[in-house]
């Protein structure tokens, strides 16, 4: 699902006085696809016992609207890893802030992501959490942009295919801000504060 361009937010006073490029995935479409996910997740997983596992910070919004959507019995919990600090690059250095403490082996887990990019974060954590025996192990996310080189798992679930240009808001930040927006937006230059 490809992003079409949109107009920007002009005067949206949640954006700090900055300006977009452009609203990539506007509110409205963003709960459609929800929608949309929690049925497939829905149907994905007809028995067993299902943990959704939150990478935080940037999965939040878009796991708490998820897990709305799916109509089974699960479990919620997250994991905190950090590699971008303020960065626009990931660093590569994925370190483990928060780890669940919520028993994984003989689980369905499926780790929701915000935004999948250079893949390295995912390939830390899914090593990681397969080595807790889990019954079975899919990744889900708002957004991917398709440059990951080398995943160590394929992404089962997607909202949509993201353009490749900084994205905030609906849980994606940069240096902490933008997080609240309800849509996704392409920064139009980087922010020095």
């Amino acid at each position: 699902m490809n992003a079409a361009p949109v107009a920007s937010a002009p005067g949206d006073p949640r954006l700090l006085g900055r300006d977009v490029r452009r609203i990539a995935f506007d509110a409205d479409r963003i709960r459609a696809r929800v929608g949309e996910l929690g049925r497939t997740i829905t149907e994905a997983y007809p028995d067993g016992d299902l943990l959704v596992l939150g990478l935080l910070k940037g999965s939040f919004v878009f796991l708490a609207d998820l897990v709305r959507e799916i109509r089974r019995p699960l479990h919620v919990d997250f994991l905190v890893a950090a590699s971008y600090g303020d960065a626009m690059i990931s660093s590569g250095n994925v370190r483990m802030v928060y780890d669940p403490e919520t028993e994984l082996e003989g689980k369905h887990i499926l780790l929701v992501e915000d935004i999948v990019d250079s893949g390295r974060t995912l390939n830390t954590l899914v090593g990681l959490l397969k080595q807790r025996a889990p019954r079975s192990l899919e990744i889900c996310t708002l957004l991917h942009k398709r440059i990951a080189g080398a995943l160590a798992h394929p992404v089962r679930f997607v909202g949509f295919d993201a353009p490749h240009e900084f994205l905030v808001g609906y849980g994606l930040d940069h240096a902490e801000n933008f997080r609240h927006l309800p849509y996704v937006a392409s920064l139009k230059q980087v922010p020095t504060d």
